[in-house]
């Protein structure tokens, strides 16, 4: 059982604190220390503090961050996409906590997220395809892959694809 995390909505304040964490767990030397990294295939920030302010300001999409003894250890993103449909990003647990379980935790409050906030009945979320450990995790998690492909959303040499996984919820 992992150690006891809070997690709730995000808020601007909260903001500071979690742009580094997300920054350490995708990119960079240190989300080497991690397994769920995009370090070896995409360099630069992942995400800027003003994206993360337009998230947490707009009412179809909730930023659930993870507390545990008061410092923020990680996030996921769910958003509202209509007709019950709901998709869950930027789930991240800082490298130095990761197989902690936490990332589990935040799937799990991020369907509940998305039924109770979006009356969602369904998840879907994009992973890069050569990701296998990662699509495992979610596939562990009741996640399938739909068979459908999404182009990677910034231009790369060569370039990435994303497999589209859903869940009913």
């Amino acid at each position: 059982m992992p150690n006891s995390v809070t997690i709730r909505v995000a808020t601007r304040d909260d903001l500071p604190a979690l742009h580094p964490v997300i920054e350490r767990a995708y990119r960079g030397e240190t989300a080497r220390g991690g397994w769920t990294h995009e370090a070896d295939l995409i360099q630069g920030a992942r995400i800027d503090i003003s994206t993360l302010t337009a998230i947490v300001e707009d009412p179809v999409q909730r930023l659930l961050i993870a507390l545990q003894d008061g410092a923020t250890i990680g996030c996921v993103q769910v958003s509202d996409r209509g007709d019950g449909l709901a998709y869950l990003g930027l789930l991240c647990i800082d490298p130095t906590l990761q197989t902690g379980g936490y990332g589990k935790q935040l799937v799990a409050a991020a369907e509940d997220a998305a039924r109770n906030a979006f009356r969602a009945h369904r998840m879907e979320m994009t992973v890069i395809d050569v990701r296998r450990k990662l699509i495992e995790f979610y596939e562990r998690r009741g996640y399938r892959i739909s068979g459908e492909k999404r182009d990677f959303p910034i231009a790369l040499d060569p370039p990435l694809f994303m497999d589209v996984l859903v869940k009913d919820l």
